[in-house]
């Protein structure tokens, strides 16, 4: 199989690189138009794939579970490599019916009992990181703000040791994503098996000694009628920790840069003219934190017009997904009052993110606590961008907070 049209689908989809050397948002354009559903040739002897762009054609493959499974992995940098060594024992690389009697046992860390005191905190630490930062001059909020309120959130949810955090905040910014073009292929991997080996051990203490915590929850719960391996439980953890830090974080900071590039939309929310829940929702669209999720064809099947084989990567492209103009009015416009707000962020279909609503109360207790303090956002350097191709955002970005 080749590409069908040469220039639509020229980029590398699979370099980290791909996506800071050039305009995403342009390519997919094209993309939409020309080959909306393409096949990416392989690079060095590797597996190609099939990308899917446009978001009926995207919304339809997150429920197609039966036929898209998530068992073999769900990124595509590891399905590349081979199978995910997780597949059937994380929820996110769980196909039914297991994904099922796993996500009961994962939902009760979500329970409104649970997140009702991490919210209280959440909203605190976002008030306090605010208040801190505003009118102190230039600083850079990726490191000063957006690195500690998902982490330290996800950690009070999982009960992490204060001691602990600072090592795990290190491996997640390694795991998905790097500050450099030039990294050690194998620190991705080094950091997930390192927060692999912080879990196992913390899984095997609380199920030793269990708390009012969720790791004891996890540790303790049955599946089938069995207690979850230790592997299992630490998998779990690991999931919730990497995706309920990176998303936010790098949310976090493209709302910031969004609301400098765009002052009229910052004086929007930061005066009442649109409900913050409403800007929540196209913050968490134009950030778009997951740029894809993949799936492997469990058998033939027609997709957009072109034959997949059992057997094949189907990569689905939220970052183009959320910029479809057949769903979006003006998407390429930032709108805190767009309504409808279908977007793709958090998935779709059965393997809908589980940590949604904790990314939006992060996210509403960020927005809130800056428009309590802050005038007027400027950037006051240049941002940098994350190397990565299913990380979408920045690891720095300097800027100056004006204090109301």
């Amino acid at each position: 199989m080749s590409s069908p049209t040469a220039g639509a689908t020229a980029l590398d989809l699979a370099d980290p690189t791909t996506f800071v050397r050039n305009d995403p948002l342009a390519f997919w354009s094209e993309v939409r138009d020309r080959s909306p559903v393409y096949w990416h040739d392989g690079r060095e002897g590797g597996p190609g794939f099939w990308v899917v762009s446009r978001y009926a054609d995207v919304l339809a493959c997150y429920a197609d579970a039966a036929r898209l499974s998530s068992a073999r992995g769900t990124v595509l940098d590891v399905l590349l490599r081979g199978d995910d060594s997780a597949g059937g024992r994380m929820l996110a690389v769980t196909d039914r019916p297991r994904h099922r009697e796993l996500r009961t046992v994962m939902l009760r860390a979500f329970s409104p009992r649970v997140l009702g005191e991490v919210v209280g905190r959440v909203e605190r630490r976002a008030q306090e990181l605010v208040r801190r930062v505003t009118g102190a001059g230039d600083f850079d909020f990726a490191t000063e703000v957006a690195e500690h309120l998902p982490m330290g959130t996800i950690c009070d949810l999982l009960s992490v040791p204060a001691a602990d955090r600072a090592d795990l905040l290190r491996w997640n910014k390694s795991a998905l994503s790097s500050d450099e073009a030039d990294v050690d292929p194998y620190a991705a991997v080094e950091a997930r098996n390192q927060i692999l080996l912080y879990f196992v051990d913390l899984a095997e203490r609380r199920r030793a000694r269990p708390g009012d915590d969720v790791v004891s929850m996890v540790a303790t719960a049955t599946v089938g009628g069995e207690l979850l391996s230790v592997e299992e439980v630490a998998l779990n953890c690991y999931s919730l920790i990497l995706g309920g830090d990176e998303s936010s974080r790098v949310s976090a900071i493209c709302a910031v840069k969004a609301f400098a590039d765009f002052p009229d939309q910052w004086r929007a929310v930061r005066d009442g003219g649109v409900a913050v829940d409403t800007a929540v929702e196209e913050v968490v669209r134009w950030a778009t934190p997951a740029m894809h999720f993949a799936r492997t064809a469990t058998t033939d099947l027609e997709l957009g017009g072109r034959q997949v084989r059992a057997g094949d990567i189907v990569t689905l492209w939220n970052l183009s997904a959320n910029f479809d103009e057949r769903e979006f009015d003006r998407p390429g416009r930032f709108a805190v009052e767009r309504t409808p707000n279908r977007h793709v962020s958090f998935g779709h279909g059965p393997h809908f993110c589980l940590g949604a609503y904790l990314g939006r109360a992060e996210l509403r207790a960020l927005l809130t606590a800056l428009a309590g303090a802050v005038r007027g956002i400027e950037v006051a350097g240049s941002p940098r961008r994350v190397y990565s191709n299913f990380l979408n955002g920045y690891h720095s970005l300097p800027v100056t907070f004006v204090g109301r």
